[in-house]
């Protein structure tokens, strides 16, 4: 819906200033802003537009005036015209600046947006003030679908009904034509679509007359001499070579046109606001005028321009301010050829579009589209359907597998979020390994033999580090007393188990001896169906005969433990979530998000990668242990000890961001991820993933088939219905993917199933109808 915005200037003058009062608001409804302020005084401003006025009309470019006063063209006067033009404009901006009237121009600039269609209607008495350039006020300039239109403080409603006619009526008057070519004007009118053209052509008085009375006319038309009298107060036209009126000679036969529903005048001639000042009086609704003498090419331009848009289906103030602006093509010879054509509005009336000056059938129209309610009704139980029908197969599962392809296809598309200071991970890949077997280390049972192993831990515990997770599954008591020692007493150092599954047939794992039951945690891990890691498991319920009793996660244990020291406890709600400060872990359902059916025991939440190429600083076992170290890179650090090597059982994990065995992600990298998931959410406000609920993302899905409805509805040729529909589609993605980035899932693959299968089903709909109304 478009804008009107009205500026009411009250009492004053140029000597004074002027009291000015700014309404902005909806088309068809009371205005929503109203502010007062004032334009101070500019005795200067009307000797500016004098002078313009003056050097504008001593060029004498075949003017539609009185015909005894056209002029020869004087081409040598343009250059001082177009210097007055640029004082005159600069001058009156100045004065739009002015201090007193800021307040104003920001209420319009708060309420209104350059990409709004605005309709600006100049309220005032004063004559001088109607003259100005309102045009290029350099803040209506900003607002390119907006036009200014002068009106009266003074003005009524024509109540009586209006009749529509099948085709538009225009009654076209062609008055004296002396020295102009009326011709081009008349040809003009006949080219107009859906529109039937009476002519008169030098007619006398009376035979105006009888036609005014006669029919119920749309547009009054004007081509010929014409011009105003009194400074502006009055008009008078040419109709032929002896007889001139002014409006208030036609005045009763004008008001019964109006009466019959006459909606819009054009004076396509000369000097016209004095002929609008007059007819403002009568209440016609709409008037297009030149404010000043129109060259006669000038109005053959602006007549073509204004009729090819308007009958185009532009509105009218669109139609006039393209037409106008168009005109800039003959500045080069009419200078200030833009200036001219001008609206005259009352308020109380609303400006018809083409189609609404007539009553168009669905026999003038081919291939019309259904009418509003019926379409509109068609389109929610279509939309309705295909929403229910897509979601039915949701629920069945066939589209889980898209929907995680999408989600994986998101996931790696994140910006990175860069290294996670919290941690250092102490990996062992394959040299490691060679190392220790050259060094006559035993490795039986590890990754890391005793010796490295005790080594390790010795070194970390010079450097405080908050919390060690020791990754390496030791399901065997250790020979060197020493290790065992550090094992017992390492309070910081967590251990890893794996549950037994007498439902998978999985024996699980025991926990290091040496390390207590309350620093255990198990290392399981929860993969989908086509192996790759997206859910993180928090906590679970062992088995009575599980080989690892603990019933917390690796990750979970290691969290907790460095954000103990911070104050923040383990805890659970009463829906049985796990909560760590103020942040709530909320377990997943056995539906969420594209998920249909997924085994949901335990704590679970989906697994919110650190979107990064590494998740935290590394170092080799080795290189650790051989060379000094930063303090800084171990003091208040979560340490993760876990093997990264390909060679001997990789430990390795399909995830999103990579499937085939040597794209997999290392375990205990997968363990830093989860790690710094808790750390995240708890410390810094990361985002946990979350789902809607199952009624929210059907609302959403059924979002999207109506606006494929709504495509659907344009009628578009195929390239561009395809086009539209790839645009819509790209947008829909860009939204899901900026929601998964600030922590929610929706659903992107049914959105898109149900906008495209929506746009198709209609589509064809509407070429069946069309072909049956045929």
């Amino acid at each position: 819906m478009g804008k009107l915005v009205v500026m009411k200037f009250g009492e004053g003058s140029f000597e004074q200033g002027f009291a000015v009062t700014l309404q902005i608001g909806e088309e068809h409804e009371r205005a929503a802003t109203e502010i007062t302020g004032k334009l101070p005084s500019f005795p200067q401003m009307p000797l500016y537009y004098s002078r313009w006025q003056s050097s504008y009309r001593q060029i004498g470019n075949r003017y539609r005036l009185h015909a005894d006063k056209i002029q020869v063209t004087n081409v040598s006067m343009i250059q001082d015209c177009e210097n007055t033009s640029h004082i005159l404009r600069a001058r009156f901006n100045t004065w739009l600046r002015a201090e007193e009237f800021r307040p104003l121009r920001e209420k319009w600039l708060e309420r209104l947006s350059s990409t709004d269609e605005v309709r600006v209607i100049l309220q005032t008495e004063n004559s001088q003030l109607q003259l100005l350039p309102w045009h290029l006020w350099d803040l209506l300039e900003r607002y390119p679908k907006a036009e200014i239109a002068l009106s009266s403080p003074s003005y009524d409603r024509i109540h009586k009904p209006r009749t529509l006619n099948k085709l538009v009526n225009i009654l076209a008057i062609v008055g004296n034509s002396k020295g102009i070519d009326t011709q081009a004007d008349q040809a003009l009118l006949q080219q107009c679509s859906n529109a039937e053209v009476s002519f008169l052509v030098e007619p006398q008085r009376k035979e105006l007359t009888d036609h005014l009375w006669g029919k119920n006319w749309d547009i009054l038309f004007f081509a010929g001499h014409s011009s105003s009298h009194g400074n502006g107060e009055s008009g008078r036209i040419y109709l032929n070579k002896t007889d001139s009126l002014t409006i208030g000679e036609l005045k009763y036969a004008l008001k019964k046109a109006i009466e019959n529903g006459l909606q819009l005048a054009i004076f396509n001639s000369c000097d016209g606001l004095g002929l609008a000042r007059e007819l403002a009086d009568l209440q016609i609704p709409q008037i297009i005028v030149m404010r000043e003498p129109v060259p006669d090419q000038v109005a053959k331009e602006f007549l073509k321009y204004f009729l090819e848009a308007f009958a185009g289906g532009e509105s009218l103030y669109q139609a006039v301010r393209q037409a106008r602006e168009r005109l800039q093509g003959l500045e080069d010879r009419f200078p200030c050829a833009t200036w001219l054509p001008v609206i005259c509005q009352n308020p109380a009336q609303i400006p018809p579009t083409w189609d609404e000056l007539r009553s168009a059938t669905i026999e003038d129209i081919p291939n019309l589209p259904l009418p509003s309610r019926g379409r509109f009704r068609t389109t929610l139980l279509s939309s309705l359907a295909i929403t229910m029908l897509v979601c039915t197969v949701r629920l069945l599962g066939f589209l889980e597998n898209q929907e995680i392809q999408a989600f994986d296809l998101m996931m790696r598309s994140r910006p990175p979020e860069g290294l996670d200071p919290r941690l250092l991970i102490i990996t062992i890949d394959d040299d490691d390994l060679a190392i220790q077997r050259q060094n006559n280390e035993s490795l039986i049972g590890a990754s890391i033999s005793e010796k490295s192993l005790n080594k390790l831990l010795a070194k970390l515990n010079q450097y405080q580090p908050r919390a060690i997770g020791l990754d390496i599954y030791r399901d065997f008591k250790a020979k060197e007393p020493d290790l065992i020692t550090r094992l017992q007493q390492t309070q910081n150092l967590i251990g890893v188990c794996k549950g037994s599954d007498s439902s998978g047939n999985i024996k699980g794992i025991n926990p290091p001896p040496e390390i207590p039951p309350g620093n255990l945690g198990f290392s399981d891990f929860i993969h989908d169906r086509d192996g790759v890691i997206r859910r993180h498991l928090l906590f679970m319920n062992q088995e009575t005969t599980s080989l690892c009793s603990t019933p917390y996660s690796f990750s979970l244990q290691l969290a907790s433990l460095y954000l103990r020291s911070s104050g923040i406890q383990t805890k659970f709600t009463p829906e049985k979530n796990l909560q760590l400060g103020k942040t709530i872990f909320v377990n997943l359902k056995s539906r969420s998000g594209g998920y249909q059916n997924i085994d949901a025991n335990g704590g679970q939440i989906l697994l919110n990668y650190r979107s990064s190429k590494e998740i935290a600083e590394q170092v080799k076992l080795t290189q650790f242990l051989s060379s000094p170290v930063n303090l800084s890179a171990i003091k208040d650090r979560i340490v993760l000890i876990g093997v990264v090597a390909k060679g001997d059982s990789p430990d390795t994990w399909p995830t999103p961001y990579g499937i085939p065995l040597d794209e997999q992600m290392p375990g205990v990298l997968v363990q830093a991820h989860m790690i710094s998931q808790i750390l995240s959410a708890v410390q810094d406000g990361r985002p946990l993933l979350q789902t809607w609920s199952l009624w929210g993302e059907v609302v959403w899905i059924w979002g999207w088939s109506l606006i494929g409805g709504i495509l659907a509805w344009r009628r578009l040729s195929l390239p561009w219905l395809l086009f539209a529909v790839g645009v819509t589609s790209s947008v829909l993605y860009v939204v899901c993917f900026g929601l998964l980035i600030s922590g929610t899932w929706v659903p992107f693959v049914p959105s898109a199933l149900s906008l495209v299968a929506m746009v198709a089903l209609l589509s064809i709909y509407n070429s069946k109808t069309e072909v049956s109304g045929q």
